[in-house]
Formats: structure tokens, C-alpha cells, sequence
């Protein structure tokens, strides 16, 4: 079994998979939220430059 990837203790429960509960799933949400976790990619500066040009 998969344990979840925020406390890493628990089994996963499907109706929150890949987490264990509602609460490693909004621990999870709030990362994205917040800007700890990202996607790599070009500077957002230099994607409205990217943009402006193609005007």
C-alpha cells in the first residue's frame, strides 16, 4: 500500500487519494497556494515580454 506523501504515516484512503485524509489534502492545496511548490518554467517577466511581442 501507498502511504500518504505528506505525513508519509498513514495509508491512503481513496476518496482522498493520494492522501490520508482531508487534512494532508488541504496541507497539500495550501503549498501550491502559497507558491512553495512549483512548476519550472520561463520568469513570469520575461513570459509578458513574450506576449507583448506577439501583438
Amino acid at each position: 500500500m501507498a502511504t500518504c506523501p505528506i505525513c508519509r504515516r498513514a495509508e491512503t484512503v481513496p476518496q482522498y487519494q493520494p492522501f490520508c485524509s482531508k487534512r494532508c489534502a488541504d496541507v497539500d492545496l495550501n503549498r501550491w497556494l502559497s507558491g512553495r511548490y512549483a512548476v519550472p518554467g520561463a520568469p513570469a517577466s520575461r513570459l509578458a515580454e513574450d506576449e507583448d511581442e506577439s501583438d
